[in-house]
């Protein structure tokens, strides 16, 4: 079992960013995450190829700020949105050594997301009962070591939301409503069209996930 944490950040709206914030992000997330799990895996399919197959697991992390967008978080949420993709294209890949590669983005209150309680993006009393801290990093636990265990032989390429007592199978990107016409289309032609045509997709979700309701 390999899980893949590692995290810095670097916030900064767009115009006000360092290339130096950039290349520290995109290092720690998305190299932290490829070189463990590159070696890791390795091993596993020589394994496998030594008639010696491993129930290997990778448990990597991403977040609502990559999958779902954060306004100051250009680099953070590139970086997250590249560990998930590059986890499901592992998946893809190392199903025939035993291997599976499965991502996660969890919310409770660390270092990272206090700045988004204080700010009121995220909401600490999400799923609140008495006695239960719904934003305690402990409950994300639970679930990585399920997706850790043998019993998850049958997962992978998949991502999971976990927030309090909450977890969730993020749905990814998928084509939606189309416009189609047999050749080229003219730009000229497109808008009387394609407003209509995104009127009919469904809206880009929120922080927690959310879609928002039609107005």
């Amino acid at each position: 079992m390999l899980v893949n944490n590692a995290a810095i950040l670097r916030d900064r709206m767009l115009v006000n960013m360092e290339v130096e914030d950039w290349d520290a992000v995109i290092r720690v997330h998305l190299r932290g995450t490829f070189a463990p799990m590159r070696h890791a895996c390795a091993y596993w399919r020589d394994e496998s190829k030594a008639g010696r197959q491993r129930a290997g697991r990778v448990i990597n992390t991403s977040s609502s700020a990559g999958l779902f967008g954060n306004i100051g978080q250009t680099c953070y949420g590139a970086a997250k949105a590249g560990i998930a993709c590059m986890s499901n294209v592992a998946a893809m890949e190392l199903g025939r050594y035993g291997v599976t590669v499965n991502t996660i983005y969890p919310s409770g209150t660390t270092r990272h997301t206090e700045h988004l309680i204080k700010s009121g993006r995220l909401n600490p009393a999400f799923n609140a009962v008495d006695g239960f801290d719904a934003m305690s990093p402990a409950n994300v636990a639970p679930l990585v070591a399920w997706l850790g265990s043998t019993e998850s032989g049958d997962i992978t390429g998949r991502v999971f939301g976990s927030r309090g007592g909450r977890i969730t199978v993020a749905e990814g990107w998928h084509a939606g409503p189309h416009i189609e016409k047999p050749g080229r289309w003219d730009a000229a032609e497109l808008g009387a069209l394609v407003p209509g045509l995104v009127r009919r997709a469904t809206p880009n979700a929120t922080l927690d996930g959310v879609i928002p309701a039609a107005a």
